[in-house]
């Protein structure tokens, strides 16, 4: 059961999407691809600066299409998007106290992907730090304290979050020490997402109930990325080139949290186009080959801004 109602029209649209990709790209395996679309239509219950409350919002029917949704998949950078969520909550509650190393460190977890500012949220968040492996009982206390972001992620009762795990941190050369222990032997306890999972959380964000209305809209400030041309030239790490905001029609307008390594190639989007519906798209793409390739994502995301306009009078 999604949160999400399948649509006969979207479900079209979505088979045509993968089956384009599909033939642009035939090194990318049926089982290396999830992918979950979410259409708005009027009255938009999004973006809205927070002016629905949270008992309304969810009565909003969505439309939605979603392809191996539930999969879990290693999510790279998208489980900053995650951090964000829950350190506002923290915040809001009076858990935390924010300063200026905070605030900076979350602009830049979110802005450029920063590890070493996500570092220091994670730490913030549950009260632990990175170092040496730990003797058995501190350790234990260790990992129950950093189990708490999944402990509070799965007390929303939303069914997408059950099967996620999302304790540890990001890194650029690897975990180390405690961090190395905690990911486990063969590495079975790293972070792992859903496509539908993520659709739902950024759902929760532009619809302004995720935490609060205020905070929501933090959140989108974070995350909206700058399309001018110029600007992208001189900022190589700019999660819109090779991703799905790369070759979007002019004036469109995105809020996004990409994620990538050597094995995955991750994207998390909102997104505004000129008279279109505006429409949330996720999607996750594993593989060496499929990690390296910087086409592939903005091709995709032209496939649906092409079908988003197919349901209006706009051509793309």
């Amino acid at each position: 059961m999604t949160f999400y109602q399948k649509d006969p029209i979207l479900e079209e649209l979505g088979n045509k999407i993968l089956g384009a990709v599909w033939q642009e790209f035939p090194q990318l395996a049926r089982n290396q691809i999830a992918m979950t679309w979410l259409v708005y239509d009027p009255p938009f219950p999004v973006n809205t600066g927070g002016a629905i409350a949270d008992s309304e919002f969810w009565k909003y029917p969505v439309r939605g299409f979603g392809y191996r949704g539930l999969e879990l998949f290693y999510p790279a950078s998208v489980v900053k998007l995650f951090y964000l969520v829950a350190i506002q909550e923290w915040l809001a509650k009076g858990m935390i106290s924010t300063s200026p190393e905070l605030e900076r460190a979350m602009r830049d977890m979110m802005v450029d992907s920063g590890n070493d500012a996500t570092s220091l949220v994670v730490d913030v968040l549950t009260g632990t730090t990175s170092g040496p492996e730990l003797p058995p009982e501190p350790f234990k206390t260790w990992q129950g304290q950093r189990n708490i972001i999944n402990r509070y992620f799965k007390s929303l009762g939303w069914e997408e979050l059950q099967s996620i795990n999302v304790n540890q941190k990001t890194w650029g050369d690897g975990a180390y020490g405690r961090e190395r222990a905690f990911l486990g032997e063969y590495r079975e306890n790293r972070n792992q997402l859903t496509t539908d999972a993520t659709a739902r959380l950024l759902h929760s964000i532009v619809g302004g109930v995720a935490v609060s209305g205020e905070r929501s809209q933090t959140m989108l400030k974070l995350m909206q990325r700058n399309l001018d041309p110029a600007v992208l030239k001189q900022d190589t790490e700019n999660q819109v080139q090779g991703f799905l905001g790369e070759g979007l029609p002019l004036g469109a307008k995105l809020w996004s949290k990409a994620g990538w390594m050597s094995q995955v190639r991750h994207d998390a989007a909102y997104l505004e186009l000129p008279q279109g519906l505006p429409y949330s798209l996720v999607v996750f793409t594993e593989g060496a080959a499929n990690s390296k390739n910087e086409l592939l994502l903005p091709f995709l995301s032209q496939q649906v801004a092409r079908a988003i306009y197919s349901l209006g009078d706009s051509p793309f």
